[in-house]
């Protein structure tokens, strides 16, 4: 699975979730309405970056905070095809993948990302290329893949019941 994108590019550490959609809007159910509240604690002005090649490059321990899933929900409904950090959160990244939102944990390819520049995930090679210039992510395990082609964890396991029911 390849992915590619523009990057947008948030430098900070240690960006909480509260900033990235704040929690006076978690009553908002709509995917499609999240979207004008991302980032509205942080930078409301990252969202006029955002369009359907978006490749997100963060920080050290993005996501930090607490819980909600408002924020990959939101990503992934602004255009962000894929998330690109120094570390994330570990409630965050879990979110992430179960919402079939990829994030890669390459420290040396956000350094070397700029507003804009070009990137290009490979999840089957274990590559991030940033303008050109490869770096090496971690492994993808082939059931993450399948989530993520699946979108994301719920309509995965609803093929896998499927599959299951329809052999027996």
């Amino acid at each position: 699975m390849k992915l590619s994108g523009r990057a947008v590019v948030i430098r900070q550490d240690d960006v909480d979730t509260d900033v990235l959609y704040p929690g006076e809007y978690l009553n908002v159910t709509e995917v499609e309405k999240m979207t004008a509240y991302l980032f509205e604690g942080l930078d409301p002005s990252l969202r006029d970056e955002l369009g359907g090649d978006t490749a997100l490059v963060v920080g050290s321990n993005f996501g930090a905070g607490s819980s909600r899933e408002h924020v990959p929900q939101a990503m992934s409904a602004s255009g962000i095809r894929f998330v690109v950090g120094k570390s994330f959160a570990r409630i965050f990244y879990r979110n992430c993948i179960n919402l079939g939102l990829p994030a890669a944990v390459a420290p040396d390819a956000v350094d070397a990302a700029s507003p804009g520049s070009s990137l290009e995930l490979d999840l089957d090679g274990g590559t991030l290329t940033v303008d050109g210039k490869a770096f090496l992510i971690n492994p993808v395990p082939e059931f993450l893949l399948e989530m993520f082609a699946a979108g994301g964890l719920v309509p995965w396991m609803h093929g896998q019941l499927d599959a299951t029911t329809s052999v027996g």
